[in-house]
Order: C-alpha cells, then structure tokens, then sequence
C-alpha cells in the first residue's frame, strides 16, 4: 500500500521547509511526497526539491487551493491502486512523528478519511496566544469525543484512493454536487472545501474521525484583520455548504450547530445591550446569581485549556478571553447577514 504526502503551497517558502521535515520525521514515513507549487512567485518549488520532494506547477489555476488540488489529483489518481492512500496537508503545517501511523492504522478500519488535531505554533502577540487557547479547546473537545469530529480539516487529512475515486464519480453522476463539472475531487465552487468534502464522504456512506494521535501544529493568524477574514471565511464557508446539501440524515446535526451559533450570536447583542441600558439609566447592581454563573464560566475556561498548562490556566481566569469570543460572534453575525443577503463572496 503506497502513501502519497500532498503539500499545496503558494509562495510558501518560508516554511515549506518545515512541513517537509515533518513529514521525514514520521515513524512510518509517505513513500512519495508531491508538491503542488500554485501559481508561486518565490522559491517554494527550488527548496522542495532541494529537500528531495517532486513539484508539480499547476496551469492556469484560478481556483486556490481547491483548484490546484483538483490539477495534481486529476494526474496522480490514475496511477494509484484502490489500496493506496492520500495525505493532504497545508504548508504551514508541520506533522508530529505519529501522525501517519495513526491514520493509517484507522483507515484500516474502514473509515472513509482521517483529520489532524492541531494545535497553533508561537508568534501572533495576543491574537496568536488567543488562538492557541482556542484550538487547545477544540483537541480536548475532540479527545472526549473519541475523535468524532464534524470536519476533516484542511490542515491534514488521509484518504484512501477508492474513497476519492467514488467521490469523483459520484460528482459526475450527480449524486454529489459536481464541484468543478469535471469529476475534481475538491468543490472549487465553495469557501470550505474541507467541510464540503467531509459532507460528500459522510454521504457516500462512509465516517470520518480525528484520532487523538494525529497531531500537528499548524500556523496562527497574526492580526485581528487576518484572523476576521479567516474565520467569516470558515463560517459562511460552512452555512453555504448546509444549504448545498439541504437537509439530510447527515447534515441534520451540522444544521443543529448552526442553530445554536445564531441563537449565541442573538443572546451576545442582547447581553451587551442590556449592559449599554443599564449603564445609560440607573447603572450597574451586582446581583449573586449572576455572579455564581460568571464564577461558573471562569472554571470552565480554566478547565478546558489545561492542555497548554497550570500557567495558561491562571491566566484564563481572568476572563481575557472574552475578547475573542465576542470578536468571534461579530464574525458569525456577519457570516448569517451575507448568506441571508446574498452578498459577493470573496477569499
């Protein structure tokens, strides 16, 4: 059974070194590793192949990361057996050395795609360090689901060859959505193709899970404005993939959480409403139910980073964090009105 590593880059010669060194690390290392050079202006395919990867130059891509992709699968797919597997990861990912053992380990239980659980890597100031909290939430979330996870994400993920070549008929059939029109594997058509391709396995009958054991780190967003843009991105990305599919057997839950992220985003401007009118006419009064349930949320903010350590636990009960979260319910809030309006989308 042979593994292919796929890296998609666009100028990313900075740290492309970095996620092919993770990728040499691996107790069970890819027998190939496949750059996908899209449109670079740097010198992102000259290190790739310093350090011994092939690159393949994508032609005319419009399309990102989904089209470059779709380019390099439509080549390698045809010469892989049903049997093989496909690593795809990010560049400015790096896999820990278990990583593929792991995935492949459960692959050959019959699953249809295995996720990366990531972590952030340093830098970014206070943005960075809000960041790294918030995906530390997400690992322990996933780790007391036992790797049930709603989303293979785009930062790394193993596929098993036939898995993708039902994908891509099904697209031409018109049992999935056909994405680019020509059988790709990835929709380009779509802000979230991690999350449509997730949806497509899920309903080609197959399940997806994020192994505790398959982590990696991953890069943070360095500003407020590149952070924004990311997630508006992740959330209208994810809304537009539910209308895509409709309601189903499948997408019921996704829908539920969509549900649940609209109602928090309604009760956030209702709380700050509130507190603007109270500080406008007779001010604010301490009352002791409210404070037991902040004392409530403190604990749980201290409880659920303890992966990063007893010093990142102090510091989360103070409450800091709310910064984030409310930025993040704007964010979604922003994300509702452009699906609900039908606003131009753009990455």
């Amino acid at each position: 059974m042979e593994l292919v590593a796929v890296i998609p880059a666009h100028d990313e010669q900075d740290r492309i070194g970095t996620a092919l060194a993770g990728l040499r690390q691996q107790t069970v290392p890819p027998d190939r590793i496949v750059v996908v050079a899209d449109n670079c202006a740097d010198g992102t395919a000259d290190l790739a192949r310093a350090a011994g990867a092939e690159v393949f130059a994508t032609e005319g891509n419009r399309h990102k990361k989904a089209g470059a992709l779709n380019q390099l699968l439509a080549t390698l797919l045809p010469t892989l057996a049903d049997t093989d597997t496909v690593l795809v990861t990010d560049a400015d990912c790096a896999l820990d050395p278990a990583f593929l053992a792991v995935a492949r380990d459960h692959l050959a239980r019959g699953y249809g795609g295995v996720g990366g659980v990531f972590r952030g890597d340093g830098g970014g100031g206070f943005v960075g360090h809000l960041q790294r909290n918030e995906y530390a939430r997400y690992a322990r979330d996933v780790a007391r689901l036992k790797g049930r996870c709603l989303v293979l994400t785009g930062t790394a993920a193993v596929f098993p060859v036939h898995v993708l070549r039902e994908i891509s008929r099904a697209r031409r059939s018109g049992a999935l959505p056909a994405g680019d029109g020509t059988g790709g594997i990835y929709d380009t058509t779509v802000l979230t193709e991690d999350n449509e391709l997730t949806f497509a396995i899920r309903h080609s009958g197959y399940e997806v899970i994020s192994p505790a054991g398959c982590t990696l780190v991953t890069e943070v967003m360095p500003t407020w404005r590149d952070l924004w843009r990311q997630r508006l991105r992740w959330k209208r990305g994810a809304v537009e993939n539910c209308f895509q599919y409709g309601m189903t057997r499948i997408t019921w839950r996704y829908w539920g959480r969509q549900l649940l992220t609209f109602l928090g985003v309604l009760v956030t401007f209702v709380y700050l409403g509130t507190i603007v009118w109270a500080l406008a006419s007779d001010g604010l009064h301490v009352q002791p139910f409210w404070i037991a349930v902040t004392g409530i949320f403190v604990v749980e903010r201290v409880v659920t980073v303890r992966l990063r350590g007893w010093r990142q636990m102090l510091v989360a009960a103070s409450m800091h964090e709310l910064v984030l979260d409310f930025f993040l319910q704007a964010c979604h809030g922003k994300a509702y009105a452009d699906v609900l309006l039908r606003r131009r989308r753009a990455w």
